[in-house]
């Protein structure tokens, strides 16, 4: 639903844009966040919460505290990747972020995507430092992207 999303939309090089981490975009449901919480282990990423490392167990319980407080998680690989599992997107709810979303494929791999829209208002919503430079800094790339996205 971020940064790293929008460039799902990029059809050429000069479209790419950078950031520093990935947002998934989740469901606020308990159950399925033990299993994507599960997944992450799985896949050897640290799960972290704030500063501190996401308390144990990580079951029902918990998940649905975190649920409650709409909590970000972060999982990282501890190599450079991190991926903040959200529950929260600035003026969307899940539902409608979902039933709105693109699907691409990489490598056979079906990827469901914010809309661009989605992704772009909701940085505007947000209003962070960090969402303001993004969209002053990538205005013309983002403004020709949503042009593209909406005569599709």
């Amino acid at each position: 639903m971020g940064v790293w999303a929008a460039n799902y939309y990029a059809q050429a090089a000069r479209f790419v844009l950078h950031t520093e981490d990935r947002d998934l975009f989740l469901p606020a449901d308990a159950e399925n966040l033990v299993r994507c919480w599960s997944a992450c282990e799985d896949a050897g990423f640290e799960l972290w919460s704030g500063d501190e490392p996401l308390d144990s167990p990580r079951d029902h319980w918990l998940a649905g505290r975190v649920v409650e407080r709409r909590a970000a998680v972060r999982a990282s690989d501890r190599n450079g990747l991190e991926v903040d599992l959200s529950l929260v997107m600035a003026d969307f709810d899940f539902e409608t972020v979902w039933r709105e979303r693109r699907i691409f494929t990489v490598e056979a791999v079906e990827i469901p995507v914010a809309s661009l829209l989605h992704i772009v208002t909701s940085k505007k919503t947000l209003g962070r430092d960090k969402d303001r430079l993004f969209l002053a800094t990538y205005r013309e790339a983002i403004e020709e992207l949503l042009r593209r996205e909406q005569s599709d």
